[in-house]
């Protein structure tokens, strides 16, 4: 008789998570124990969100809401588990204590998708998010053409919107900013990611 044992993954506590995310020099989200390490962005990605997040400041000056780098991490309170994420951009209008170095009640979190990140920004971490009672929409916007998909939570949950084009707008009255494509893709070469080399 053969005995095999699978081996088993430590967990890290949320605590030791929290202290030791300061001093890496890699970003880390955190699900239930298990620590990920994020891939590095692409060029494309990295105009796509400092545009973003440069119309969101710009436009939220002097309001309530403010908009916060993929530097804050959301944590998530699920049933089962702890959860943080680094969203590309965060829209927070009740914030925690500045003391903190994670928010709990965002209003709208932007994920910037690229193939690398498709999958679990459509899947998991959109599953997550939704859960959060302060979210009232969560917008996942492309990287190799000007779309973005908004879910929007309405009195029968979340409602998909699509916005195409550089001369679309996404209109987000929840923070009270309307956010123009143009100004998000500005400068950015708008083609297909290359495949990743096998």
């Amino acid at each position: 008789m053969f005995v095999t044992t699978a081996p088993t993954l430590e967990l890290v506590p949320v605590e030791d998570y929290l202290a030791r995310e300061p001093m890496s020099p890699v970003k880390h989200e955190y699900v239930g124990g298990l620590v990920y390490a994020l891939a590095g962005p692409s060029n494309a990605h990295n105009l796509v969100v400092p545009n973003l997040l440069g119309v969101l400041v710009a436009r939220l000056r002097g309001r309530r809401c403010r908009a916060y780098s993929s530097d804050i991490r959301i944590r998530l309170r699920l049933p089962n588990e702890v959860r943080f994420y680094h969203p590309d951009v965060p829209v927070i209008c009740r914030p925690n204590p500045q003391t903190d170095s994670f928010q709990d009640e965002p209003a709208v979190v932007f994920e910037v998708l690229s193939r690398r990140t498709r999958r679990i920004d459509e899947g998991e971490k959109k599953s997550a998010y939704l859960t959060i009672p302060s979210l009232c929409a969560y917008v996942l916007v492309e990287q190799e053409i000007a779309a973005a998909v908004v879910l929007r939570r309405g009195e029968h949950g979340f409602a998909r919107e699509v916005y195409q084009g550089m001369d679309a707008v996404i209109p987000l009255p929840e923070i009270e900013v309307d956010l123009p494509l143009a100004e998000v893709y500005d400068s950015v070469e708008l083609a297909p990611e290359p495949d990743d080399p096998a």
